[in-house]
């Protein structure tokens, strides 16, 4: 892994292609396709469920008229939204809680 901690797309194409040695324009291609076919899924108002792993959907966050701008402190109007929210499977999860015992 790199050296800031921070895993790429590209370094996760080059330990697929050490493990299963499928070529690295496949495998680019793969990954590539499985985010479009998640990003699509969520604009259909589709949960993603990945077992083992966790689940991905879109919320909606109500609005305010009286939000405030972080910077300046001014108050700004958001409207309704939709976010994007992930909650990790119960063996992420715990994989997770072990990590910083």
């Amino acid at each position: 892994m790199s050296s800031n901690n921070k895993m790429t797309k590209a370094e996760i194409i080059e330990n697929i292609y050490d493990d299963a040695g499928i070529n690295r324009k496949d495998i680019h291609n793969i990954i590539d396709n499985f985010f479009e076919q998640v990003k699509a899924a969520l604009e259909d108002d589709r949960v993603v469920e990945l077992r083992g792993f966790g689940t991905f959907e879109v919320r909606t966050r109500k609005g305010s008229e009286k939000a405030r701008n972080p910077k300046t402190g001014d108050i700004v109007p958001v409207r309704t939204h939709g976010v994007t929210v992930f909650r990790p499977g119960k063996e992420l999860k715990k994989m997770a809680w072990d990590l910083r015992k």
